[in-house]
């Protein structure tokens, strides 16, 4: 059974990942130019990055040691 931190480690990756592999398949099938499909990579990269933010400052760690 899948908990909360296993879907929290396994989301990382995948956001990060996402944007180069959006950006990949938008440059294979020539739809749009790079130009347009540069800020992707970044915005997988920052989607990551959310998350992690997101689990360390409202996450259940932080509202445990809020409340004892």
């Amino acid at each position: 059974m899948t908990e909360r931190p296993d879907i929290v480690l396994a989301v990382i990756p995948i956001l990060a990942f996402s944007g180069l592999a959006l950006r990949s398949m938008i440059l294979a099938t020539g739809m749009g130019t790079g130009l347009l499909a540069l800020p992707l990579v970044v915005v997988g990269w920052v989607g990551a990055l959310a998350v992690i933010g997101w689990e360390l400052l409202f996450g259940p760690v932080p509202s445990r040691v809020s409340t004892t």
